[in-house]
């Protein structure tokens, strides 16, 4: 799987955590995702700008926490992920 959809897996499987299977529902919601299971999740948009709408779905919700949560859960693929195709809402 391409790293930008494992990040963009383990923020959905962060937020499911926390919020339960609501957070699944959300991420279906997000334009240029693919969402089939939290385990089968595809970036069909661009990687930039679907991460920023993902986070920000979350955010919209649940606020700046989620944001927090989406951070740390992005930080285990910051290594494997281009600069370019990180969101400045993912950057500290």
């Amino acid at each position: 799987m391409d790293p930008v959809a494992q990040a963009a897996s383990k923020i959905i499987k962060e937020q499911q955590a926390i919020i339960g299977p609501v957070a699944l529902d959300q991420a279906k919601k997000v334009s240029g995702l693919t969402v089939n299971g939290i385990n089968d999740i595809k970036i069909t948009g661009n990687k930039k700008e679907t991460l920023e709408k993902l986070v920000k779905q979350f955010e919209k919700l649940f606020g700046k926490a989620s944001v927090q949560v989406c951070k740390e859960a992005y930080s285990m693929y910051a290594d494997k992920i281009p600069q370019t195709d990180v969101p400045d809402i993912l950057k500290n």
